[in-house]
């Protein structure tokens, strides 16, 4: 089941926007130990953004913040730009297919910490109209990443 809202302040709540493709097309591999199954994929809209930053920026990497700042959003940046260490997970790897037929790889990363409430779902990262949280690449294209969950079965 995906959420429908946003948590801003406690005492109100943001309706989302509708998906914009129901199929994930991007899913990608599993990263972590014993686990033989995806926990992140990408929309259509969401892979023609990569695709577009990709050429840009050359390969990306996700880190899925849950800060204050940025609420728990999606974070894209250039490979390398955000420094993960011991105390953040990688969720899952992959490889963009990109126009020109190449692949450009990719790697989705949360913290240990948020993974732990994170633990039981299945994020598909989305593309929605607005404006991206913090350094975020896509936010100048006035489209954001939008990260929608669902419960893993079983």
């Amino acid at each position: 089941m995906t959420d429908s809202s946003i948590t801003g302040a406690p005492e109100r709540s943001v309706p989302l926007p509708e998906p914009t493709e129901a199929d994930d097309v991007l899913e990608l591999e599993p990263t972590i130990d014993g686990e033989d199954f995806s926990r992140v994929a990408f929309t259509r809209p969401a892979l023609e953004m990569l695709q577009l930053l990709i050429e840009r920026n050359g390969p990306l990497m996700f880190h899925q913040s849950g800060g204050c700042c940025d609420g728990s959003s999606p974070m894209c940046y250039p490979e390398g730009d955000f420094i993960t260490g011991d105390s953040d997970v990688r969720m899952g790897h992959g490889e963009v297919p990109m126009p020109d037929g190449s692949m450009s790889p990719l790697d989705f990363w949360m913290s240990s910490e948020q993974f732990a409430y994170w633990r039981r779902t299945h994020l598909t990262i989305d593309l929605v109209p607005g404006r991206g949280g913090g350094f975020s690449l896509e936010s100048p294209e006035g489209k954001r990443f939008l990260t929608r969950s669902r419960m893993l079965e079983g």
